[in-house]
């Protein structure tokens, strides 16, 4: 066994001396774990990058004018893919871990805190958010910005993705509460001429919506007016607050005017109806569930609806959602989904005789990769380690003290991992953590400005 190697500072070196454009690397000796339903699990296997591309995957591949690095003892995965985070909050963190209930988290951060922030807030909390996720081997980041009060806030949010480098979605909405310019989502079109110019870059743009009226009014519903927005830009829409008897309602009335489809994700999507469900299903809707979220928060019936999803043949994505109250990482969200479905299927057979339909370790990593890369649109570029898609990919280590020995991979990243076992991980390509150590981050400068964001928001009077 060799880990030293995916966490050697001089094998690191070597990498970076290296254009990126021009540079091969070849990960040798690893238990790969592709997620591509036709290569399954490759022991002992090798993964060759070239430039920010997938080139190989197998096992002894050539290593000619490749940087080889020995990953024994390692498992190789696919980046995990978050759905739906809303990165701004992210000084905010647990500083209500005991929320009541939705109302109670709108009232203090939608209504609250959020009126108060300036462009340079959006900045700090999106990039560090969007590090944390890096640093637990999320790779692709979808960032519900609804807090776009002006301009300048957009563009700060967009900037921070590109500056922590992760594969970010900027899903643009505008805010809930307080005053704001009312540019959005006009400027949508601006936005896109500006950052979303190419075919093939790190970030993506989505429109941001609401299911329904209740929470912030008509004009931040999704509906035939949005949809349009969409279609003209050539983005998909992201939902958020899909729950409830509105939430189905809501469901229904799209499904009637033609804008669900696959280009379309219900996130949340909590205690709706078979009706719905069958709408859903039926058009390739996609949906985005957030585990701790409706279990914490106590959204409709609080339990995420991977049932409801499977029963009409939608695989869901899964998502962090708010770090004011929630977990930062992927692990935290496949756990409680795990743990929570098959609870639900050993307690409906219960004293029946019946067999529970358990769902497995590998649906909820199929759930954290390449269903959530298709929830985001991204299923052709990332969500598997399929040769042609971007060199998204973490290193876990898997002879560290919580996971040796290794007896099942896919068991071993959903159960026993966390964060400290993700030796490196690659975004298109680059190494953006290494070593156990997320990389060009000046984390003291980092933190100053975290704290100092923190203070003027929460010292700042609401209006």
């Amino acid at each position: 066994m060799n880990v030293n190697d995916t966490t050697s500072p001089a094998v690191l070196e070597q990498l970076r001396r290296l254009p990126a454009d021009r540079r091969r690397i070849l990960f040798t000796g690893a238990t790969v774990v592709t997620m591509d339903p036709g290569l399954g699990i490759i022991e002992r296997g090798d993964v060759l990058i070239e430039g920010d591309t997938i080139a190989t995957v197998g096992r002894e591949l050539d290593a000619r004018d490749a940087v080889v690095v020995d990953a024994t003892g390692t498992i190789l995965a696919p980046g995990f893919v978050d759905t739906h985070r809303h990165a701004w909050e992210a000084q905010l963190r647990r500083i209500m871990p005991d929320v009541d209930d939705l109302g109670a988290y709108v009232t203090a951060t939608l209504a609250g805190y959020a009126t108060v922030y300036r462009p340079e807030d959006m900045y700090i909390g999106t990039r560090l958010a969007a590090l944390t996720a890096i640093d637990s081997g999320i790779t692709t980041m979808l960032d519900f910005s609804h807090n776009s009060r002006t301009r300048e806030h957009s563009d700060a949010a967009i900037e921070a993705l590109a500056d922590a480098g992760i594969r970010g979605v900027h899903a643009s909405m505008g805010p809930h509460f307080g005053e704001w310019d009312r540019q959005w989502p006009g400027d949508l079109t601006r936005i896109k001429s500006r950052y979303f110019n190419g075919d093939d870059q790190l970030l993506t743009l989505r429109l941001a919506t609401l299911a329904t009226d209740e929470i912030a009014g008509p004009a931040l519903a999704y509906g035939p007016d949005l949809a349009r927005v969409a279609a003209d830009l050539g983005v998909g829409v992201s939902v958020d607050a899909v729950f409830g008897l509105s939430g189905s309602e809501a469901v229904l009335r799209w499904a009637k005017d033609g804008i669900l489809g696959p280009d379309v994700t219900l996130i949340h999507a909590t205690g709706l109806t078979s009706d719905a469900w069958k709408a859903m299903g039926e058009t390739g809707t996609t949906v985005a569930l957030a585990p701790t979220s409706d279990a914490q928060i106590g959204l409709e019936t609080a339990v995420p609806a991977v049932d409801e999803a499977l029963a009409v043949g939608i695989r869901p994505g899964l998502s962090i959602d708010v770090e004011v109250a929630l977990a930062s990482d992927m692990f935290t969200q496949m756990r409680a989904l795990h743990a929570i479905q098959r609870m639900r299927a050993v307690n409906a057979v219960y004293g029946t005789g019946g067999q529970p339909s358990r769902i497995t370790t590998h649906d909820v990593l199929d759930f954290a990769t390449l269903q959530g890369a298709h929830a985001n649109g991204l299923a052709g570029v990332t969500g598997s380690l399929t040769p042609g898609k971007k060199a998204d990919l973490l290193v876990i280590r898997a002879e560290d003290l919580n996971n040796m020995p290794l007896n099942d991979p896919i068991g071993t990243i959903v159960l026993g991992s966390d964060a400290r076992n993700v030796s490196a991980v690659l975004v298109n390509g680059e190494p953006r953590k290494w070593d156990g150590r997320v990389l060009d981050v000046d984390l003291a400068a980092l933190r100053d400005e975290v704290h100092a964001s923190r203070a003027y928001v929460l010292h700042t009077p609401v209006a």
